[in-house]
């Protein structure tokens, strides 16, 4: 009855508007305006930053966080673990960055129309940033084109996949044009609370710029050196990029709704916060260079094993408290970490009998088959805990504050690069001062700067004047931030990396597929793409674009593979 009843109003209304047509019709343009809405012609560009830098900060950290830490191996998972331990990187679409990127196009439009070199230097940086993370990713990408889907021109509408290097170039060119907008720019009229990341400081803009371009400089130094020397000396040179950990490139977690750190999406879910595990790659390295970071990234594991070799059994069935045996094999995870905090639990096991790792911290191999089973753990199952491998520590259970920041460049990361450029020769000063430099603002990024001294003193720390060793620390420090440490791994081959018995190819994989909305909407266009994509010995039944293809950047080099 209340569905009929509905039609007859309609009905009636419709034969009201036909006998009064002027006056109704009068009336319809009035009924289509959402007076909640804002006119695209008239937004105040301080209304467009929150959710441009937010979105782009945070699906940053995503990445670095989730499935490119596991390519990386600074975690693997023992839950919903194929995209993170095993590469299953099919149908990886881009919507999330293009969405993005269309709201910052309308920033830019706005910030011409009103003459303002400030936001239009943060839309170019930030473009910048997305399609550089974009290109990265995936390779050839929709660039010259994109974002004029509103536009008649069906070529507009399916814009065409620009070539890898046209986009590394366009990156560049904007990064340029960026910085020589933020030389005059005021930031007259603009909100600081707004400016996510610097609160309005047209100097911490035009560093960040300068420090971007330093990334992709040296990006693409291999297949374009001279363009890279010189873009990076001349930076140098000015001194406007990045120097110290209090001038990173940040965002703040608050905690609030839709603020959580992003090990917390799921609130008050433990069972996706077990999941993340230490990868024993990365602990290999930050336990054998006694790295004072080691306990600011994972907890040690809640109960260790004790090698007991007149055990009668395998391994003991129960669980001690300061040697005292319990009648558990196991607690809940929110036991250890709510009541049990600090205690010294234990297991013993019979080294003749069986083989387990009895260090404090434990981490999964990559890409192992069972990886909740590994190392004898009595609760497998997605997303349990595993209370002999470590996690992540308990300070990334918090929903935000402290350390829990999405960090889109570091002092860290900009003078490992300066490091490796004065290895190639060029002039930006000494290797060992940035390697330094680089150490030291990661350890004070973590609040383990006191550890500094003795950790420069360690053997495998003290400068060696190599690129591995450069590149091994600013994997380091690339923590929670993946996505430079991988594509610094498909540079040039460091750390060396070799990938889990379960990865589909014998190598670490080198990029995303492209998604099934382009294959079904585009489909024109990512042909040309796949055309220029490398088959290599890995690419497997995926044909061309496989995640073991090679971009541009990569074809005609023998690394990382």
């Amino acid at each position: 009855m209340k569905n009929s009843s509905k039609l007859y109003k309609s009905l009636f209304l419709g034969l009201v508007c036909w006998v009064g047509f002027t006056a109704c019709d009068d009336k319809l343009d009035e009924l289509n305006i959402n007076p909640y809405g804002i006119d695209p012609t008239e937004v105040n560009p301080n209304l467009l930053l929150p959710g441009i830098l937010a979105s782009s900060a945070q699906s940053y950290t995503d990445l670095g966080v989730n499935n490119l830490a596991g390519a990386v191996q600074h975690t693997q998972k023992n839950g919903w673990f194929d995209g993170h331990n095993y590469y299953s990187w099919e149908n990886s679409g881009w919507g999330g960055w293009y969405s993005i990127l269309r709201d910052n196009n309308l920033l830019y439009e706005r910030a011409v129309a009103l003459d303002n070199d400030f936001f239009q230097g943060i839309s170019l940086t930030m473009k910048s940033f997305v399609f550089g993370n974009i290109t990265d990713l995936w390779g050839d990408a929709p660039y010259t084109n994109a974002l004029q889907g509103d536009q008649p021109d069906l070529e507009l509408q399916f814009p065409s996949f620009d070539n890898q290097e046209v986009i590394y170039d366009g990156v560049i060119a904007d990064l340029k044009s960026a910085v020589a907008l933020f030389e005059n720019a005021s930031n007259v009229g603009v909100l600081p609370e707004n400016d996510l990341y610097f609160n309005g400081d047209v100097n911490q803009w035009k560093r960040f710029a300068n420090s971007l371009l330093l990334r992709y400089y040296m990006r693409i130094s291999s297949k374009k050196p001279d363009v890279a020397k010189a873009g990076i000396e001349a930076i140098y040179s000015s001194g406007d990029f990045i120097q110290s950990s209090s001038q990173d490139a940040v965002l703040d977690y608050t905690g609030g709704a839709s603020d959580i750190w992003i090990t917390r999406h799921v609130p008050l879910n433990p069972d996706d916060f077990q999941r993340y595990q230490a990868c024993q790659t990365f602990i290999d390295q930050l336990m054998g260079t006694s790295d004072p970071r080691l306990s600011t990234f994972f907890a040690p594991v809640r109960v260790r094993w004790v090698a007991d070799e007149s055990l009668a059994t395998a391994s003991e069935d129960f669980i001690r408290l300061d040697g005292e045996p319990l009648e558990v094999v196991t607690y809940a995870f929110d036991d250890f970490v709510d009541n049990y905090s600090g205690y010294d639990f234990t297991r013993k096991f019979n080294p003749n009998e069986v083989e387990y790792n009895d260090d404090m911290y434990v981490g999964l191999p990559p890409a192992i088959a069972v990886p909740s089973s590994y190392n004898g753990n009595p609760s497998p199952g997605q997303g349990t805990q595993n209370q002999h491998v470590s996690q992540l520590a308990d300070t990334y259970m918090n929903e935000g504050g402290g350390i829990l920041k999405s960090r889109l460049i570091s002092a860290a990361e900009v003078h490992f690069i300066l490091a490796e450029a004065a290895l190639k020769g060029w002039s930006v000063g000494s290797a060992e001062d940035h390697y330094y430099a680089g150490i030291l603002s990661s350890l004070e990024t973590w609040g383990n700067e006191d550890g500094y001294d003795e950790f420069i003193a360690q053997d495998d720390v003290v400068f060696d004047n190599s690129v591995e060793q450069v590149i091994t620390q600013k994997w380091v420090a690339s923590w929670t931030a993946a996505a430079e440490s991988f594509a610094d791994y498909k540079r040039t081959g460091y750390p060396a990396l070799q990938a889990g018995p379960l990865s589909p190819q014998p190598v670490v994989a080198l990029r995303f597929q492209y998604g099934n909305d382009e294959y079904n909407n585009n489909s024109s266009s990512i042909n040309g793409a796949l055309d220029r994509l490398e088959l290599t010995e890995y690419s497997g039944n995926f044909g061309k674009d496989s995640q073991w293809s090679k971009s541009w950047l990569y074809q005609g080099t023998t690394v990382p593979w």
